[in-house]
């Protein structure tokens, strides 16, 4: 029962780290009323569909709204500066990463391999996680969960737990991979799932630099970047609903958790490794 106070509480804590995400996301990415309606929608959408691809389809749709709707200034010209990387060499990476995209899924699909899936999903999450690392968590466990890999009280007490690790909380994929059954598990599939959520971003990153001075200055661009990062609030918004609310939150002493662990995030500004130690302990208590 201590063990199993202990995974609850620490999943109670990863409502209070979500809900920080959130609320800290959606003042920066909504400042106005369209971006808030935008991101109100996407949750809406998600949660009313409930599969994975509802996730993509919401940030594509913000990202078509932002383009056509939004109003943004005019970014000043910045000057040219030089990253070490051609744009030839660049638009092989972009290329390249469009390619594993749409290669990996199909891979996996006539495969029937758990580590061509497992790679395939996580490259995925990795390619559309926009606004945050936070963004991650709704795109991983629609591909974890639903095929059984890992059970959705281990994957939301590892997020919980995810938060006293420091780094960025992409690390997270490694506990997945560590967590997965055969033949991946351990430190094999902990590497490689890492290396999976990565990857998109270090093609994209390396990719996009010889182009990025002039892709920052077109407006289309920019509002449709600003419309795709107000959806993935929403995104994120109904993955705290559910499954991350839904799955923790079951009792008056659970919301009191709750609320206590996103206090000391939120206000008292605790240190996560603490405030993470403190759920897990209440947990067991609450458990005993």
């Amino acid at each position: 029962l201590a063990q199993s106070g202990v995974v609850h509480g620490l999943k109670v804590m990863a409502v209070a780290v979500v809900a920080q995400a959130v609320w800290g996301m959606a003042k920066s990415l909504c400042p106005d009323r369209l971006r808030g309606g935008i991101a109100i929608a996407s949750a809406l959408l998600v949660l009313t569909l409930s599969s994975a691809f509802s996730q993509i389809l919401a940030i594509l749709l913000g990202g078509i709204v932002g383009w056509r709707l939004l109003a943004l200034p005019h970014l000043p010209t910045a000057e040219h500066r030089n990253y070490g990387v051609s744009r030839a060499s660049g638009a092989f990476l972009l290329v390249l990463a469009g390619a594993l995209l749409l290669a990996l899924p199909a891979l996996a699909a006539v495969s029937d391999s758990l580590l061509a899936s497992a790679f395939s999903s996580f490259y995925q999450a990795g390619s559309l996680v926009f606004g945050g690392g936070h963004v991650v968590l709704p795109l991983l466990q629609a591909s974890v969960v639903p095929p059984g890999w890992v059970s959705n009280d281990t994957f939301l007490a590892g997020y919980g737990a995810a938060q006293a690790v420091p780094g960025p909380l992409f690390t997270f994929a490694a506990f997945l991979g560590a967590a997965m059954p055969w033949p991946l598990g351990g430190w094999a599939g902990g590497i490689l799932m890492l290396l999976a959520i990565f990857l998109p971003s270090i093609l994209l990153l390396a990719g996009a630099l010889p182009y990025w001075e002039n892709l920052r200055q077109r407006d289309g661009i920019q509002r449709a970047m600003g419309g795709v990062n107000a959806a993935v609030v929403g995104v994120l918004g109904a993955a705290l609903y559910d499954p991350v609310w839904t799955s923790a939150i079951h009792s008056r002493a659970d919301f009191a958790l709750a609320l206590a662990a996103y206090g000391m995030l939120v206000v008292g500004k605790v240190s996560p490794v603490f405030v993470v130690a403190l759920a897990a302990i209440a947990g067991a208590l609450l458990g005993a």
